[in-house]
This record gives C-alpha cells, structure tokens and sequence, in this order.
C-alpha cells in the first residue's frame, strides 16, 4: 500500500502559505503547519483535517535555527515521515535603499534568507536520514518561497528584491548540491496576490509616498497581462506541480506565476 505523503509548510496561518497547505491536503498529503503561534494555523489546520488529512501545528520562528530543525524534526516524528519542505515564510519591507536602517535590514534578512538557509539544511537532513537503509525510490523535494522581486528589483522595494534575489542563487546552489541525495530544490515566484501582506505593502507606499491607499496596489494590478491579481490558489497550484511526481526532473529553477507581470 502506497504511503500517505506528508509536507511541512512555513508561514501557514494565512495567505500563500495557508492556500498551499490546503492545496496540499486536497492532493493528499498530511500537514506539518508552522507559524510563530500554534493559534495561528488553527483554522488552516482544521482545513487540513475537514478534508480528511492529518495536520499537526508547530510554532516556530524560522530566523531561529535550531527552532527550524526542531520542527522538522517533530514533524518526522508525529507524522512518521517527510517529503516535502516550503520555505514559505517571509516579510516584506518598503522603502527606498537610501532610507534602510541596520535594524530593519537584519531583521528582513534574518527571516527571509536565513529562515530559508535554515529550512533547507532541515530539509536535506531529514530527508538524507529517512533515505540511509532505505529502498524506497522517492525524490523529495525543498520548495522555496522566492518573488517576481527576485527577478526584477523593484523601486521601494530594494532591500526585499535582494533577499528573493538571494533565495533564487540559494535555490540553484542546493539543487546542485543535493542532487546526488535525489532532493530537488525550486521555488515559486508570485506577483500581486490579494493577501494581508499586499495590504501592508500598499498601505507603506501610501504612508511614504503620498499615494491614495489602493493606488499602489490598482498600478501592480494593472500591469497583469491576465487582468487581475493573482490569489493564493493561484500560486498553490504551481507549488502543488513542484511538490508532484511529475516535477521530479527538475531542479534549481525558481518559476514565475504571476499573471503575466514579468517576463523571462
């Protein structure tokens, strides 16, 4: 009998992150949520169960290393295995490279860099462990959360475009490293998806601009060749392909799914 699947998801208690693990259950894995609080993926964990999945909820701050390793490490243990990461949680930040402070920088980095530097190390060692002594032909997989800001570096938006920049160059050097292991390493790139996040992001580009709150948000949206933003369905629908047998032969690529805002 074939076994059930089972992912571990960062950032899940609401946006991209929630749309991915609820993609995921539909698709037939089991759940490990992590978020800052356990409270906070409460409702996407009882998503995750009213379709008839496993989910188990793990607070974790993902700029804290051995927090990371924690979680993987319960999940691996309440969940009996582990297949695939996503490195999914992250910040955004506003504001012109000029005016960035130390603070606001470390801070940026240490989640969104970091937090991806320390899932993928979890990931390569809980998957390495369940691989020694097994025959099980399985190529599993660390998806990571990169941007159309990891392609183009966007004004008021350059210290956040550098750390998906990053994420991309970290995406392509694991997937060269742990290729051998059969772990693939890609990451997903979206646009304007209507989430808290883009509410924040419009709200400080109001506040440092001057612009009417919505104007920045009405501008990104109209650039969409598909006409409208994109919604976290949207993007988990593409990461739903990275996490499937039938992305299996690829590796190091971080693809756009954002409507047609960016092109490569």
């Amino acid at each position: 009998m074939e076994q059930t699947r089972v992912a571990l998801v960062t950032g899940a208690g609401r946006g991209i992150g929630a749309g991915i693990a609820r993609r995921l259950a539909a698709d037939g894995f089991d759940l490990a949520l992590v978020d800052l609080t356990e409270e906070s993926v409460a409702d996407t964990a009882a998503d995750v169960r009213a379709v008839g999945r496993n989910a188990i909820t793990i607070a974790a701050d993902v700029s804290d290393r051995d927090a990371v390793f924690a979680a993987t490490g319960r999940a691996l243990g309440e969940l009996g295995r582990l297949d695939v990461v996503v490195n999914n949680a992250g910040i955004a930040m506003v504001g012109q490279v000029t005016d960035a402070t130390p603070e606001a920088l470390d801070r940026l980095w240490r989640i969104n860099v970091n937090g991806v530097v320390w899932g993928i190390q979890a990931a390569a060692d809980a998957f390495r462990r369940q691989a020694a002594g097994s025959d099980e032909p399985l190529v599993r997989k660390i998806i990571n959360a990169s941007s159309i800001a990891g392609h183009d570096g966007f004004p008021m938006l350059g210290p956040y475009s550098a750390t998906k920049f990053a994420v991309r160059g970290l995406t392509q050097a694991a997937a060269r490293e742990l290729a051998a292991d059969q772990i693939t390493v890609n990451a997903y790139c979206p646009g304007v998806v209507g989430t808290d996040m883009w509410v924040e992001i419009d709200q400080a580009f109001a506040d440092l601009t001057g612009a009417a709150v919505g104007e920045t948000y009405d501008k990104f949206v109209g650039g969409i060749a598909l006409g409208r933003a994109q919604t976290p369905e949207d993007v988990a629908a593409y990461v739903s392909y990275l996490a499937s047998p039938d992305s299996d032969y690829m590796t190091g690529q971080a693809g756009l799914i954002d409507g047609g805002l960016v092109f490569r």
